[in-house]
């Protein structure tokens, strides 16, 4: 066997780094897009829950139904119509909703915490997505969850990036430490 290295070759193990020199000075691509991601799946969400919860109103069934032929009028309901289950329901998912947006704006912001905690609940999602197609047989269509389940991979690929978790590790300390010697701007 030859010991000689070859030079395009990478070892299959990362040395250890010291995160606060690798880190791009600016916020990168990934972070932004990330963030967008995010905002992106906390949208679809609560449009999925307004339309679970409402129905779909007249126009967007006659688009969603084209295909298949179904337009029927949906039931018309107001807010005092709503029973103590479906307020439930919107109560929740608006939580969710409301702490996705949040964790979107702390991500964009540079907030470690918040990039690996969406990225578990990312990986939850597409677990129990996972696990309610291969188990209980489960579509995975455009009207149920390919959508989130699109926006959920795309998050983790985006926000597990290199660039992106050494910023994120050193935007908190760079902000209290000021900025870095001869760095610009």
């Amino acid at each position: 066997m030859s010991t000689t290295r070859h030079p395009r070759k990478r070892p299959a193990f990362e040395p250890p780094r010291d995160p606060a020199v690798d880190a791009p000075r600016r916020r990168p691509g990934a972070i932004v897009a990330g963030a967008v991601l995010v905002l992106l799946r906390a949208l679809a969400g609560a449009l999925w829950a307004v339309s679970v919860a409402f129905s779909l109103p007249p126009w967007l069934r006659q688009l969603a139904g084209a295909a298949s032929g179904d337009a029927s009028e949906p039931v018309d309901l107001s807010v005092s119509d709503l029973g103590v289950g479906t307020a439930v329901f919107l109560g929740v998912l608006g939580l969710v909703f409301a702490v996705q947006v949040v964790l979107g704006i702390r991500i964009l912001f540079g907030g470690n915490l918040a990039r690996v905690m969406v990225m578990l609940i990312s990986v939850v999602s597409i677990s129990a997505s996972f696990v309610g197609w291969w188990q209980f047989g489960q579509e995975i269509t455009v009207r149920t969850t390919l959508v989130t389940l699109s926006l959920d991979i795309l998050v983790l690929l985006a926000l597990s990036s290199r660039d992106a978790a050494s910023w994120a590790r050193t935007a908190r300390s760079q902000r209290r430490a000021g900025p870095r010697p001869g760095a610009a701007g």
